[in-house]
């Protein structure tokens, strides 16, 4: 005789008790009859794992346990069982444009890598780490016939994506991330803004105290007060000044809509930036210049990883909600989970 665990009715525990038929082949050795209520080798019936995993999409996996009567484990195999139920089920389309982007699982330089189906902004493959032995798996599972439909890619200027596209995709065109190259245009400025502040003493230092911000943001977003405050700041002959000015004529770039327009503007503003004598800015055009191309595509095809910035944002929920996984295979069950959208039955 054998038990499993059910959903309670009305607060109250309930359980299915029964002695499964079991057969001796002498082949095949002893075999057990496979019940309608529960999968091989599960203590609880299908029903109440159902119950579980729904709500550990939502909560932690330990509120889920806790709001069920079971352990961690009970729910960790609820919610695997799921994940594997729901990756066989869910429906493929063809993948036009993907993007590709890391984000960061632990401390010390520990990512996972995430590709992302732009067009239908689905969640498409995880793999843990993100060298060069990860985008051989990726590819690998991808497939030369579900490659071969791919025609954009967006990813950051990390090596190892670029060179990994263009060795397996090579009739797709690759654009780089308008996030990931806005972020190291501002990390650029907040570097000027250090040295600048390193080189002031006495009033003039007082006057650039907590000014981060105020070269940062866009001018639409800034407030009266912090608006009359940069023109002040603007009005003195300073490194910053200059950067402030550069970071404000590379962002006009975005709004072109043809490459033969866009080509020349960019040209000319990295003759500016290299002979800007701001270090930060020379080594930024020094990157841009190096890729180009994936750059330029940005006015001809306007696509951008945004939605998959969104989705490293649940990833990082799920993993504070949490509190982190002890394993990146659960850690990675939790995100198909949460973030997969895959069907539950």
């Amino acid at each position: 005789m054998r038990q499993w665990r059910d959903l309670p009715v009305r607060n109250q525990p309930l359980a299915v008790e029964y002695a499964p038929f079991e057969v001796r082949c002498s082949k095949c050795g002893l075999r057990t009859e496979k019940l309608p209520w529960a999968d091989k080798w599960q203590r609880i019936t299908n029903a109440l794992a159902l119950a579980i995993a729904t709500l550990a999409r939502e909560l932690s996996w330990s509120k889920a346990a806790e709001h069920y009567g079971v352990d961690w484990k009970t729910v960790a195999s609820a919610v695997k069982r799921a994940v594997a139920r729901g990756l066989k089920l869910r429906r493929w389309k063809p993948l036009h444009m993907i993007g590709i982007d890391e984000v960061s699982r632990a401390k010390g330089q520990r990512y996972l890598t995430l590709v992302y189906d732009l067009e239908r902004r689905r969640l498409v493959w995880i793999g843990e780490d993100r060298g060069t032995e990860t985008m051989k798996v990726f590819f690998a599972w991808l497939g030369w016939r579900r490659g071969r439909s791919i025609k954009v890619v967006c990813c950051d200027m990390w090596a190892v994506f670029i060179d990994a596209v263009r060795e397996r995709l090579s009739h797709a065109q690759i654009v780089f991330d308008r996030f990931h190259v806005v972020q190291h245009l501002s990390r650029a400025v907040d570097d000027v803004r250090r040295e600048t502040w390193r080189k002031l003493n006495g009033p003039e230092r007082s006057a650039f105290k907590a000014t981060r911000w105020l070269w940062l943001k866009n001018p639409w977003n800034l407030r009266d007060d912090e608006s009359r405050r940069l023109s002040a700041l603007c009005r003195k002959n300073t490194p910053i000044v200059r950067a402030y000015y550069l970071k404000e004529a590379f962002q006009r770039f975005w709004d072109y809509l043809y490459e033969g327009w866009a080509a020349p503007y960019l040209q000319w503003w990295l003759r500016w930036a290299s002979r800007s004598r701001l270090a930060p800015f020379v080594r930024f055009a020094r990157m841009i210049r190096n890729h180009l191309d994936g750059i330029l595509a940005w006015t001809k095809l306007r696509v951008a990883n945004g939605a998959l910035e969104g989705m490293n944002n649940k990833v990082k929920v799920v993993s504070h909600r949490a509190f982190g996984y002890r394993t990146v295979e659960t850690y990675i069950t939790a995100i198909w989970h949460a973030c997969g959208d895959l069907p539950l039955a």
